[in-house]
């Protein structure tokens, strides 16, 4: 088995899936201001670039399990592996496994502390 075979497949460069994750952001952007909604009501609701990189990554990891979702550790291992594997992303990686902004309702952790 050689190094190639052992270390799991990377998604794409960072600076691709940078670009990917602006082009949605915007999209969402876009949306929503077309519905009508102003800016300063949603846009502290909306994950950053980067956040927005690991929730793609992390669903990546899901689809590839099948499309279970992860339960707590498991996700807290998905989300670590990814700042292993994409250092610039692990404040983001940090910030979505924290506390620093539970509000945002993106959030897993919120998602999942709710009734």
């Amino acid at each position: 088995m050689t190094a190639n075979e052992q270390d799991p497949p990377r998604r794409a460069s960072l600076e691709l899936l940078r670009a990917e994750a602006s082009d949605e952001l915007a999209v969402l952007i876009h949306e929503r201001l077309r519905g009508g909604e102003d800016p300063w009501d949603f846009m502290e609701d909306l994950p950053s670039v980067d956040e927005l990189v690991v929730l793609i990554l992390r669903a990546d990891n899901i689809a590839e399990n099948g499309g279970q979702r992860p339960n707590r550790a498991r996700n807290y291992r998905v989300l670590r592996q990814i700042a292993l594997d994409y250092p610039p992303l692990t404040r983001a990686v940090w910030r979505i496994l924290g506390e620093e902004e539970p509000h945002r309702r993106w959030d897993a952790s919120v998602r999942l502390e709710a009734p």
